[in-house]
């Protein structure tokens, strides 16, 4: 069983804030072997029918709780979810409780309570770059290759059938289980051209044409695909200049080695390592809990890649470079011109130290994703 000490430490500052922890994340990201991994915990898998009869009286399970901790894997298969967490957090103060799930909580509408007050949400995603020595893995094109899930990850080589399982089991047990779709090939082939799409601009009008289904369908698999965590929509940033672009999101895969086998690739160029960095970028965003994570564009395709506002008037400048020469200031130049009070970093895979440099008036910090996870906390 693998260490992964950042994930327990924002359990815990979680359990600080509420009760109740819900842990959620995409199918396979490694929910439940961390869960397994927490110290002096009651561990209660509830796919199992012996699980659930023992659960049917809340009260009595509770008061013969010996441990500190509880945890409800995959809570949303009991047939009332809601009032058994809401029983343990408020009859039952002295105890912690885990709940897991592949989806938003308010996914089921077997949650009749959406437990305001008593629950904080924790994302997991797929392994992060400051993940990978204690996973093994030295050569970061292998992770950008096989992604972030750790059965592909830790795999002796690597095997394109896995992601084809993935998505099987995806379908049949988050989705159709939450959502009770039929058209399972329409589904699966509008999420593969999403990952074909996957670090550019959504366009709704043309997955609808490509996949041959209505574009209302598809948008509300959309809102499907990002309740289950298979997808991530960014939308821009905007304080009402005129050339920016306002409306259309970018659209990210949440697994690049799912982006990969969707596009076909099994081995990477080194142009391919850009977008997938910037995947791996993102995840340290969403690893680290921020409320808004957006990018920005104007109409003379200025960009950058992510900005994260800091307050009123502070909005942080994110960009992602496989190679920090490459970077070049021309985006980050005309979004300061409008929003000059904030923070500017270049996210690059460093052999060494973080540092800083100042390029055409900017100064800018050279960082690792785990440094600026640390500098946004």
């Amino acid at each position: 069983m693998i260490n992964r000490p950042f994930w327990s430490e924002r359990l815990t500052a979680a359990w600080k804030q509420a009760p109740i922890v819900w842990l959620t994340g995409p199918r396979r990201a490694g929910k439940t072997v961390l869960a397994q991994s927490l110290p002096d915990a009651e561990f209660l898998n509830c796919d199992l029918p012996s699980v659930a009869e023992r659960l049917s009286d809340p009260e009595s399970f509770f008061r013969s709780v010996k441990k500190r901790l509880v945890v409800f894997d995959e809570v949303h298969q009991l047939p009332d979810p809601s009032r058994l967490l809401k029983i343990g957090a408020d009859g039952f103060p002295r105890l912690k409780i885990l709940a897991t799930g592949s989806s938003t909580l308010a996914a089921t509408q077997k949650f009749r309570d959406s437990l305001t007050g008593r629950k904080r949400v924790v994302e997991l995603v797929p392994v992060l770059h400051e993940e990978l020595p204690a996973f093994g893995v030295t050569d970061l094109r292998e992770r950008l290759l096989r992604g972030g899930l750790p059965p592909a990850l830790l795999a002796e080589t690597h095997n394109p059938e896995f992601y084809a399982e993935w998505q099987d089991s995806y379908f049949a047990r988050d989705v159709q289980e939450l959502f009770r779709l039929e058209k399972r090939s329409g589904f699966l082939r509008v999420l593969e051209l999403l990952l074909r799409q996957s670090g550019g601009m959504l366009d709704v009008s043309k997955l609808a044409a490509e996949s041959q289904i209505s574009r209302p369908t598809v948008t509300n698999w959309l809102e499907v695909y990002q309740i289950t965590h298979v997808a991530h929509l960014v939308r821009p940033f905007s304080a009402g200049g005129r050339r920016e672009i306002v409306a259309q999101p970018k659209v990210f895969g949440f697994d690049t080695g799912l982006v990969c086998h969707a596009r076909g690739w099994d081995h990477l160029r080194t142009d391919d390592c850009g977008i997938l960095w910037e995947h791996l970028v993102l995840d340290t965003l969403i690893a680290g809990g921020l409320p808004k994570i957006h990018f920005w564009r104007d109409k003379q395709q200025r960009e950058v890649d992510f900005v994260v506002p800091r307050g009123r008037d502070s909005v942080d400048a994110i960009e992602c470079k496989w190679k920090p020469e490459a970077f070049e200031t021309r985006g980050l130049a005309a979004f300061r011109e409008q929003y000059p009070k904030g923070k500017n970093f270049v996210v690059s895979p460093l052999n060494g130290p973080a540092y800083e440099q100042v390029q055409g008036g900017l100064k800018i910090s050279i960082v690792a994703p785990g440094e600026l996870r640390l500098a946004m906390a």
